[in-house]
């Protein structure tokens, strides 16, 4: 159970977050989930880190229990800057930023907006290289009822689907991670947002701006990783002046469901 479970409104939006407070460590590291997920996909991971270190995990809007408001703009640039500006009135610095997917390049657009708040980059399977949306998709996302049609296209496939896509050993779903990552699509505001998030979205970084961050990073990587595939982190690892690349093996995408003990084991090394 986290120490503090609470949300802030920064720039508009209200942002969840959970704290987990050791008192005898000195370092914090900052959790961002990927796309479709939130806090609950470290829960395996987290009871091993707080053994180290303090712990903030962040929902991103508009997942989770976050907010998911028809003003925001849901870029990778606006929503790193609403995180760094919660990190800084929970009165948070040089820290070091970690995160799943998505959450990995929103990490990367942390690093680039404030080089010396973080201190170290963990990236997770971290997504690359993939360019914004197509005009064709963009204009969709404005015809009336399209929050409707975002849930019929997500529920063809389903959660435990979805799962069987990210995980490698599909033995480990059961009932309880089914019911946690579905449990924050059962609310219709969640599609009017993805929508928006693909309306607004403006592409990951290009290899020019990867190439100027100077921050450590660490790159870990399952061997059968469908979703962003190891290519992907082959590229970046050459991209990031800084960086190293570590594969493990027998995993898929979603490690820190899949290998959290391994994925621990490499976050204390590298830090």
């Amino acid at each position: 159970m986290a120490d503090v479970q609470s949300s802030k409104k920064i720039n508009d939006i209200d942002i969840y977050y959970e704290e987990f407070k050791n008192p005898l460590a000195t370092d914090t590291i900052v959790l961002i989930h990927g796309f479709l997920s939130s806090t609950f996909s470290f829960r395996k991971l987290i009871p091993l880190l707080e053994l180290d270190m303090n712990i903030i995990s962040i929902d991103f809007p508009p997942f989770g229990k976050s907010g998911k408001s028809r003003k925001f703009r849901y870029t990778y640039a606006n929503i790193a800057h609403t995180i760094l500006e919660l990190l800084e009135k929970l009165g948070y610095e040089n820290i070091i930023a970690a995160g799943h997917s998505m959450g990995g390049q929103i990490v990367l657009n942390m690093t680039l907006l404030r080089p010396n708040f973080i201190k170290k980059a963990v990236l997770i399977c971290c997504s690359g290289y993939v360019p914004q949306a197509k005009k064709h998709l963009k204009f969709l996302t404005y015809i009336p009822f399209i929050g409707h049609f975002v849930k019929l296209y997500l529920k063809k496939s389903g959660v435990e689907g979805n799962l069987n896509i990210v995980v490698y050993d599909r033995s480990i779903i059961d009932k309880k991670m089914i019911k946690g990552y579905e449990e924050p699509f059962h609310h219709n505001d969640i599609f009017r947002a993805l929508a928006k998030m693909l309306r607004h979205r403006e592409g990951d970084l290009a290899p020019e701006a990867l190439q100027t961050i100077q921050t450590p990073c660490l790159l870990i990587w399952g061997e059968h990783d469908k979703i962003v595939p190891l290519h992907i982190g082959n590229r970046l690892v050459k991209d990031l002046p800084n960086s190293i690349l570590v594969v493990l093996k027998n995993a898929g995408h979603l490690l820190p469901e899949e290998k959290p003990d391994e994925v621990y084991k490499e976050i204390i090394h590298f830090v």
